[in-house]
């Protein structure tokens, strides 16, 4: 059976260190250490992390330890991202918002998870961010927060 690719953003692996998130960011990284789903994260991660705190650095270092590869940004990603903001989805105040969404689309990502919930995981955005996945020629993504895609908690059937 195929493993689940999941591409997660920076919130998540922050949630593990934010007692309002941590149960299911944790939830989801102890999957990913498992081999239940498989990892993607990219560039613009790691980037993102040399600003954060030493507690949130350690907890990538987990995350990293889990993903085979990390996803390079390039121009396609760029594209992709300008195309959201072009079409009005986010402003450019967002742009690595945007950029999460089109290198994990790009990437052929099965889901995105994230706990941005005014930019990323959003019912009307995530519409709009499809009609121009669809527009470009990529196949629509799957946006969830990491409550809604962790094993943890369930019992097993």
């Amino acid at each position: 059976m195929k493993k689940t690719h999941i591409y997660v953003d920076t919130s998540v692996i922050g949630g593990c260190c934010d007692p309002e998130f941590q149960e299911y960011s944790r939830g989801l990284l102890s999957d990913f250490q498992a081999g239940t789903f498989f990892l993607l994260i990219s560039e613009l991660t790691d980037a993102e992390i040399q600003d954060a705190p030493n507690e949130v650095k350690y907890i990538y270092s987990e995350f990293r330890e889990c993903s085979e590869s990390i996803l390079e940004l390039g121009s396609e990603a760029f594209e992709l991202a300008d195309a959201y903001l072009t079409h009005k989805i986010l402003s450019r105040n967002f742009h690595n918002d945007a950029l999460y969404i089109a290198i994990s689309t790009i990437a052929g990502a099965d889901l995105l998870v994230s706990w941005n919930f005014k930019h990323i995981v959003h019912f009307e955005k995530i519409q709009k961010f499809n009609a121009v996945n669809i527009e470009m020629g990529y196949k629509p993504i799957l946006i969830y927060s990491p409550r809604e895609v962790t094993r943890y908690g369930r019992k097993k059937r």
